[in-house]
């Protein structure tokens, strides 16, 4: 029997990573994420598992950012009750990631209900439950890096810090395969050279398989040190609190808001800036800086002390909800930080609702924005966005800096592969839309790796693997999802036609409007009768939760 490597995810999309391997003692998986992006991306979530869980031995996990295990709970869900591996620092933030990400399912589906309960419709049902998740929390399993494990028979792992947040990790397993070992390299997330909190990422050299993500593949960030983002962060906020206004932030919970408050705490006892106040406001982000201080001897770069970090006396860490509704009373002059970091999630769609309206107020991005989110609607120039089911004018000051991101460039991507190579039968780009995985294959084939030997699967592809190479790739018969449909789907683009006839609607005289609404209406006459419309699903799209990964 061949081992055989299933891509269930991540694979011509940037989440949902999830990846099932099939050996001759059993199966296993790494990581099972939760897909994240424009509605139909979202909707494979809802679709059955493409495997039987109670088939699967155990798990390993990279790390705890939701598109890497926000599938777990639904795992157990589906009775499976096998084991899990993953950092000490993974597990601490999963105590509370996956709570989270059951109560953001839990409270979408009650306010579904409620429509469809006027439409006489059925409930709407969450993807999972909190008792899914403390289900998925009552089977982990932790080990530490550099340290072998065997998690089932035939199987050995070892975890290597991958550099991306706390307690991340690219796995290296063996795989037996009658008398020959295969071994095989899981990247994870690859971590940028230049970040507080970690070292550069690390691993050994040499393997039958890599499998690496290729989130920033043909995209260079400009070169910084940790100091030249401060000082890029100092002038932004100083520019944006002297216009008059808030400066508002969407940040993730995990890493990012814990980076931006020790940059801002540094900024401030150095008497570089002076806000009113800064705000985290986010129950999550509040209850993951609590595992980032109980780990704070493991970091470096670190200028605050374990006692000062994420403890100036400006910064108001917000849970409660009352806390929350009194930051919209302040006009000017504080920084609030607040999830999700796309602003598809969370209390941050309300401090853009309340700041985007007021021309003295500032927006500032600091990571990727996926297409299909609310972030990069913001981030592209739209004059209005829909928050709430509202039009929102956009008057504020939009701004963005790119050196907060907790991925690897193209150039430090590729630093990495060479430092893991030799890879004998394939290197598989994954974790990374069809273009950046392109430009990532282009450049690796430039090492003298051959063309053949880089390959980018699609999702539900599987490939029969030999340590000689591989023997073998399996299509998935029927995909889950049009590969069209993962860029821009038609949710998207009727968003977007909706806003842009309303504007067109509204500026126009009584004439021009009744010339548009005519010409529509003989469009649709040429495309014949109104098909009879499918009946309306009872579970509900998942929503992003406030940790999305970037």
């Amino acid at each position: 029997m061949t081992v055989t490597l299933h891509f269930h995810g991540a694979a011509g999309t940037v989440t949902g990573s999830c990846y099932r391997i099939v050996h001759p003692q059993g199966q296993f998986l790494v990581d099972c994420g939760l897909f994240q992006g424009n509605r139909s991306v979202r909707e494979l979530n809802l679709k059955p598992t493409p495997f039987d869980p109670k088939g699967i031995d155990f798990l390993l996990l990279t790390h705890a950012h939701i598109d890497h295990a926000g599938l777990l709970p639904k795992l157990y869900r589906e009775h499976w009750r096998g084991p899990m591996w993953m950092t000490e620092p993974t597990s601490g933030l999963l105590e509370y990631l996956l709570p989270d990400s059951a109560g953001i399912q839990e409270s979408e589906a009650e306010r579904a209900t409620k429509k469809q309960a006027r439409r006489g419709d059925e409930p709407a049902k969450p993807l999972y439950t909190m008792e899914d998740a403390e289900e998925a929390l009552a089977h982990r399993n932790t080990c530490a890096y550099g340290e072998w494990i065997e998690p089932g028979p035939g199987v050995r792992a070892r975890y290597w810090n991958a550099g991306h947040i706390i307690g991340s990790a690219s796995i290296e397993v063996e795989v037996k395969d009658g008398d020959k070992t295969m071994r095989l390299l899981f990247s994870g997330d690859i971590g940028p050279d230049e970040k507080v909190f970690y070292n550069e990422p690390e691993g050994p050299a040499g393997f039958d398989y890599i499998l690496c993500e290729s989130t920033y593949g043909g995209r260079e960030r400009e070169d910084y040190t940790l100091a030249q983002r401060r000082a890029a962060l100092k002038q932004e906020i100083n520019t944006a609190l002297g216009r008059g206004g808030n400066l508002v932030i969407p940040a993730f919970a995990v890493e990012r808001s814990q980076e931006l408050l020790h940059d801002i705490g540094v900024l401030i006892k150095s008497g570089e800036i002076d806000p009113r106040l800064v705000f985290l406001d986010s129950p999550l982000a509040s209850k993951v800086t609590g595992v980032y201080r109980k780990y704070a001897k493991m970091f470096d770069d670190v200028e605050l002390g374990a006692d000062e970090l994420f403890n100036d006396p400006r910064f108001r860490i917000v849970e409660g909800v009352e806390e929350s509704k009194a930051i919209n009373s302040i006009r000017g002059g504080a920084i609030i930080i607040s999830a999700s970091g796309m602003a598809d999630a969370g209390r941050i769609k309300h401090h853009l609702r309340n700041n985007l309206i007021r021309g003295n107020a500032t927006v500032l991005f600091v990571g990727y924005q996926a297409p299909g989110t609310l972030g990069h609607v913001i981030l592209s120039g739209a004059r209005e966005a829909r928050i709430h089911g509202t039009l929102v004018p956009i008057r504020a000051q939009i701004r963005s800096l790119g050196n907060y991101s907790a991925h690897a460039d193209h150039s430090e991507l590729m630093t990495w592969i060479k430092e893991r190579l030799p890879a004998h039968g394939a290197i598989f780009l994954t974790h990374g839309e069809d273009e950046e995985r392109a430009a990532l294959r282009a450049a690796i084939i430039t090492l003298g790796v051959g063309g053949d030997q880089v390959i980018l699967p699609l999702l539900d592809d599987y490939f029969e693997l030999t340590a000689a190479g591989i023997t073998a790739k399996v299509q998935a018969a029927v995909p889950r999802i049009d590969p069209l449909q993962v860029h821009s789907d038609w949710h998207n683009a009727y968003s977007d036609f909706s806003i842009r006839l309303s504007q067109r609607l509204q500026a126009g005289s009584e004439a021009e409007k009744l010339a548009i609404m005519r010409a529509l209406q003989k469009e649709l006459d040429i495309l014949g009768a109104t098909p009879t419309p499918p009946p309306i699903a009872t579970p509900i799209t998942p929503v992003e939760s406030q940790s999305f990964d970037e």
